[in-house]
């Protein structure tokens, strides 16, 4: 699975975000909305008004959600053959 973090710069919220990812082993790319403008107005579109947002495949959810990265975490990986 694919997992996306859409961060800025100075955003506590981002940087816990990335941590407790970091924590898991889970590997993810980051998006940095303060470089990359066009994703927050993509970000925007699709209803987001606070940071950090995370896409994971077809889960998305904004703030520091704990909960949600230990769903993450949980799930099973699927070798690709």
């Amino acid at each position: 699975m694919h997992i996306t973090i859409y961060t800025r710069d100075n955003c506590v919220q981002c940087h816990a975000t990335k941590r407790a990812m970091e924590n898991r082993g889970l590997a993810f790319e980051m998006v940095n909305v303060d470089h990359v403008p066009a994703a927050a107005d993509e970000l925007r579109a699709m209803g987001f008004r606070q940071l950090p947002v995370v896409v994971a495949g077809e889960t998305r959810w904004s703030g520091f959600r704990p909960d949600m990265i230990n769903r993450l975490h949980n799930v099973p990986s699927v070798a690709s053959a």
